[in-house]
């Protein structure tokens, strides 16, 4: 099914500015008019402040702050405009432990670089058509780091309610 992807508004964060250039170029092949790119971590934060973004694209590879440093401001401190805005990083490492220290940073969705058209529709589909629940616990707010839900499961690591309070 395609999409109209016309009103999001993508802030893409990468210190390459071919990447950049290539990221808008497919952005804008998608329909999407309202890209924003910036090329350090601290703009990405003072952006988020003063527009509305819809989904962050970032690399993993950033400065001052990482993607997975930058990912985890997002959702967890106290001042994010936003803590619940669909985060995807960009990597060209794909090793199973770094897909799961972005999971656990609650990154939304994970693109591999080097990236195609279709793979990177497809997480900005993914975002769109099946948003994962927030969870919180004491040291975790964000999408549900598990895939399928079992609604029988009562045991230690049941999920929380993201609406349950947590001093941050």
């Amino acid at each position: 099914m395609a999409y109209d992807l016309s009103q999001l508004s993508i802030l893409v964060a990468d210190d390459d500015s071919f990447i950049l250039s290539l990221t808008r170029s497919l952005l804008n092949g998608f329909g999407i008019s309202n890209v924003r790119t910036v090329t350090d971590s601290n703009i990405v934060l003072d952006e988020l402040q003063t527009s509305t973004v819809d989904v962050l694209m970032v690399d993993w590879d950033m400065e001052p702050m990482n993607g997975i440093e930058l990912t985890r401001h997002i959702r967890m401190h106290p001042d994010s405009p936003n803590r619940y805005l669909p985060v995807i990083i960009m990597t060209g490492h794909t090793e199973m432990s770094i897909v799961l220290k972005a999971r656990d940073a609650g990154v939304t969705e994970f693109l591999a670089k080097p990236m195609t058209v279709r793979s990177m529709y497809q997480r900005i589909v993914s975002v769109i058509e099946r948003p994962r629940p927030f969870v919180r616990s004491s040291d975790y707010f964000g999408p549900d780091r598990r895939r399928i839900d079992d609604p029988n499961y009562k045991g230690p690591e049941r999920r929380g309610d993201p609406d349950d309070s947590i001093e941050i």
